[in-house]
C-alpha cells in the first residue's frame, strides 16, 4: 500500500496538508503543496481511488469541489504529516520520488541490497540503485562495505533525516 500511495508525487504532501488543517479545496491545497493543477488532480484522483480522500457531499461547487479525509485516510495522513514534519523544505523533492519512502521504511534496520529488494518486490534493481544513490547524495542513507563477507557486500542504513523518516514509517508497515 505504501508503494501505491507514493506512486503519485503529490499524494503524501496532499495528505499531510489535509491532516494539518488546510481547507479541503483545490486552491488552498495547491498553495500548501506547490503542486501544478494537473499533478494535483492526478494525485487527488489517485487518493480517491485508494479510499483515503472523498468529495465532501453537499459542499463546494461542482467545478470547485471540497475534499475530506476518510477514516482510513486520516490514519495515513497522520503518518504523511509525521514524515513531512521531520523533513526540511529543501528535501521534500526527494520525498515526492516514488521509491524514497518505501526504501527508507525497509531500512529501519541496516540491510543489504538484496534484502531491500526482497521487501519491495515490485522495485527494479535500477530503480532501487537510483533511489539509494539519490538518498546517499542527500546524506539520508549511508553505504558501507561488509569486508568480512565473501564476496564483500554493501550494507545500507538510514541516517539523519532518512533515519527519522524510517523510524516514523517502520512501525506502521509490515513487509510480509
Amino acid at each position: 500500500m505504501l508503494v501505491n500511495i507514493t506512486s503519485r508525487a503529490w499524494a503524501m504532501p496532499i495528505l499531510s496538508s489535509l491532516h494539518s488543517g488546510v481547507a479541503g479545496r483545490q486552491a488552498p491545497l495547491l498553495a500548501a503543496t506547490g503542486a501544478s493543477r494537473t499533478a494535483f488532480a492526478q494525485s487527488m484522483e489517485h487518493l480517491i481511488e485508494l479510499g483515503f480522500v472523498e468529495r465532501n457531499p453537499g459542499y463546494g461547487h461542482p467545478l470547485r469541489p471540497e475534499f475530506r479525509l476518510t477514516q482510513l485516510g486520516g490514519a495515513v495522513a497522520a503518518i504523511a504529516h509525521k514524515i513531512h514534519s521531520v523533513s526540511t523544505e529543501e528535501d521534500r523533492w526527494l520525498l515526492r520520488r516514488s521509491w524514497t519512502v518505501p526504501v527508507l521504511t525497509s531500512l529501519h534496520t541496516p540491510r543489504h541490497f538484496s534484502e531491500i529488494r526482497r521487501n519491495l518486490p515490485t522495485i527494479t534493481d535500477r530503480a532501487l540503485s537510483q533511489s539509494l544513490k539519490s538518498m546517499e547524495a542527500r546524506n539520508w542513507v549511508r553505504r558501507s562495505v561488509d569486508g568480512a563477507a565473501r564476496p564483500p557486500r554493501s550494507i545500507y542504513r538510514a541516517v539523519n533525516t532518512g533515519g527519522l523518516i524510517s523510524q516514523v514509517t517502520a512501525p506502521e508497515v509490515n513487509f510480509t
